[in-house]
C-alpha cells in the first residue's frame, strides 16, 4: 500500500513535467501530417493556454521545444503570435550540419558522400522508361544556371537545384531527402567557388561544369546508364577539386556563411 502511494505521488510529480512534451507532440503531429500549413498562425499564448488547458510556463516550454526543432517561430508584440513552419531540407541540413560540426567533419567528407550517391542515382535515371523526359528536365535546370552564371549566389542555388533534382528523378524519396540535405550544406561552397579569386575570373570553370551537365543529359537521353554513371563519377571528381580548393575546409566554416 505504501509502495502504491509512493508510486502515485511520483506519477503526480512527473505529470506537470510531461505536459510540455505532450503539447509539443500534438502540435508536431499536426504540422508533420499537414493539418497545419507553412506560415499558419496558431494564435497568441493566451489562446493556446486555453486550448490545451495548461499553465503558461508549460506552454512556453512546449513552444521552446518546437522552436528549437525549427517547426515554429514565436513573434512578439501585438501582431505577433506562434507561426508554423513545415519541415524542409534546410531544416534537415541545419541539424545535420550541427552534428557534422560537432564531429569536426571536413567539407571533403560531405562532398565524398555526394560523389557516392549521385552517380548511382544517374544510373537509375538513365534506365528509366521515360529517360528522355528526365533528360529534358536536366537540360532545363542547366539552362537556369546559365541564366545566372554571373551571379555567384544565384548560380550556387541553381546548381544545388540541379543536383537535388538529379537524385530525385531516380525515384527513391529517401535518397532524395539525403541528397537535398547534402546539397544544402554544399550550396554556399559552390557559390564561393563561383567568385573570382585573386582577380581570376571563374566563368570558364562554371561553363565547363554546365557543358558536363549537358553531356550527362545526352547520355541519359540515349538511355546509356553505364556511360552516364561513369561520366558523372568523373564530373564529381573534377568538381570536387575546385570545391575543396577554397578556404572553407570544414562544415563549420561553410555553415557560418550559409545561415
Amino acid at each position: 500500500m505504501v509502495a502504491q502511494s509512493r508510486k502515485a505521488r511520483s506519477h503526480d510529480r512527473a505529470t506537470p513535467r510531461e505536459k510540455p512534451q505532450r503539447i509539443a507532440d500534438e502540435l508536431r503531429r499536426l504540422i508533420v501530417e499537414g493539418d497545419l500549413s507553412e506560415g499558419e498562425s496558431l494564435g497568441h499564448e493566451p489562446d493556446l493556454v486555453e486550448r490545451f488547458g495548461v499553465s503558461r510556463p508549460s506552454l512556453r516550454e512546449a513552444l521552446r521545444i518546437l522552436e528549437t526543432e525549427g517547426l515554429i517561430s514565436v513573434r512578439r508584440g501585438v501582431l505577433g503570435g506562434v507561426v508554423v513552419h513545415r519541415p524542409d531540407q534546410r531544416m534537415t541540413a541545419r541539424t545535420a550540419a550541427l552534428v557534422l560540426q560537432a564531429r569536426n567533419v571536413p567539407l571533403a567528407d560531405v562532398h565524398a558522400a555526394r560523389s557516392m550517391l549521385e552517380p548511382v542515382a544517374v544510373r537509375f535515371v538513365a534506365a528509366l522508361p521515360d529517360h528522355a523526359s528526365a533528360a529534358t528536365e536536366l537540360r532545363r535546370l542547366t539552362a537556369e544556371q546559365l541564366e545566372v552564371i554571373d551571379d555567384p549566389e544565384a548560380f550556387g542555388n541553381a546548381n544545388s537545384r540541379f543536383h537535388a533534382r538529379l537524385v530525385e528523378l531516380a525515384g527513391n524519396q529517401t535518397l532524395g531527402i539525403v541528397a537535398e540535405m547534402l546539397n544544402e550544406i554544399v550550396a554556399r561552397a559552390v557559390a564561393a567557388v563561383s567568385r573570382p579569386e585573386d582577380g581570376r575570373e571563374t566563368t570558364d570553370t562554371r561553363l565547363r561544369g554546365l557543358r558536363s551537365q549537358a553531356r550527362l543529359a545526352t547520355l541519359v537521353e540515349a538511355g546509356d546508364a553505364t556511360a552516364a554513371e561513369e561520366h558523372w563519377k568523373e564530373h564529381m571528381t573534377v568538381s570536387g577539386k575546385a570545391l575543396l580548393a577554397q578556404d572553407a575546409k570544414t562544415v563549420i566554416d561553410l555553415m557560418q556563411h550559409q545561415y
